[in-house]
C-alpha cells in the first residue's frame, strides 16, 4: 500500500513538474514577445515601416500590411472561384483545381501591394500573404493530395533586374503551412516575354506559348503539381506552365495565387 501511494504522489508530482515548466514556457514567450514589440517601436522611431498601400506608418503589432488595409481587400469566395475557373481553364483540361486569396480591383488596395512586392523590393510581403493562402488551401480542399509545389518561374534577365521571383517567396510562405516539397529549380522559363498588362487573351496566349521548359522530369512526373504565381489574369500563363509540366508526365495540376482578376 505504501508504495503505491508512493507511485501516485510521484505521478502528481511529476504532472506538477510538468504544470510548472509550460506555465514558465507560456511566460517566456509572453516575455520575448512584449521584448520584441518594444524593440520593434523602438526601431520604428528612426526606420519606420510603411504600409505599401496607404503609406501610413505601420503599427508594432502590424507586419508588411496594415490592418485597415488588409481588411478593404476583397476576398475571392468559393463562387467567383468556380466561376474564374470555368471561364479560365475547364475547357483546356490542364489545370484540375483552382484556388486564390483575392480579387485583384485595378487603383486599389491589393494593386498597390503586389506592385510593391514585385518592385519595390518587399518580397517578404509574398511569403506573409503566402502564409495566408496557405490558410485557405487547407481550408478549401478536404483532402491535400499535392505532392509538389513549384513557383511560376521567372526568365532570369527578368529575375536578374528584379532581383527575386516574387511567386517563389508566396510559394515559401503557403508550403509553411502545407509542409511539402517545394522545387523551384525543375521548370525554368526559357522565352523572354514582355509584359502582358495590356493584352488580350490571344496575344497572352501567343506571347507566352513556348516560354516554359522542364528541366527535370525526374521529378516531375506521376507526381501531383500546386502551380503557385501572384495574379492569375487570363490563366495563359499558368495554363502554359501547366502544358509543359503535363507533357512531360505530371499528374493532377493545380492552381493557387494570391489574387484573380477579370
Amino acid at each position: 500500500m505504501g508504495d503505491l501511494r508512493f507511485i501516485i504522489q510521484n505521478k502528481q508530482n511529476s504532472l506538477t513538474g510538468k504544470g510548472f515548466r509550460f506555465i514558465n514556457t507560456v511566460i517566456s514567450a509572453g516575455i520575448i514577445k512584449n521584448k520584441i514589440n518594444i524593440l520593434t517601436e523602438f526601431f520604428d522611431l528612426f526606420l519606420p515601416r510603411i504600409c505599401p498601400a496607404c503609406k501610413n506608418k505601420l503599427e508594432s503589432k502590424e507586419e508588411y500590411i496594415c490592418s485597415t488595409c488588409l481588411n478593404k481587400i476583397l476576398p475571392a469566395d468559393n463562387t467567383r472561384i468556380k466561376f474564374e475557373f470555368q471561364k479560365k481553364f475547364n475547357s483546356k483540361g490542364i489545370i484540375s483545381g483552382l484556388t486564390s486569396l483575392y480579387v485583384f480591383e485595378k487603383d486599389k488596395e491589393l494593386q498597390r501591394i503586389i506592385h510593391s512586392m514585385k518592385y519595390e523590393n518587399n518580397f517578404m510581403i509574398g511569403e506573409a500573404l503566402g502564409i495566408l493562402l496557405g490558410d485557405k488551401l487547407i481550408k478549401d480542399i478536404h483532402e491535400l493530395n499535392f505532392d509538389l509545389i513549384i513557383p511560376v518561374p521567372l526568365h532570369r534577365l527578368k529575375k536578374s533586374e528584379r532581383g527575386y521571383n516574387q511567386s517563389y517567396y508566396i510559394s515559401k510562405g503557403v508550403n509553411r503551412k502545407l509542409k511539402l516539397e517545394l522545387d523551384k529549380r525543375s521548370v525554368r522559363r526559357i522565352k523572354y516575354t514582355y509584359t502582358q498588362t495590356s493584352m488580350k487573351i490571344q496575344k497572352r496566349e501567343k506571347n507566352i506559348s513556348g516560354a516554359f521548359k522542364v528541366v527535370n522530369a525526374e521529378n516531375i512526373a506521376g507526381k501531383n503539381i500546386l502551380l503557385i504565381d501572384d495574379v492569375i489574369t487570363t490563366g495563359a500563363t499558368v495554363s502554359e506552365c501547366g502544358r509543359e509540366l503535363r507533357d512531360i508526365g505530371a499528374g493532377k495540376i493545380y492552381a493557387a495565387s494570391l489574387a484573380i482578376a477579370d
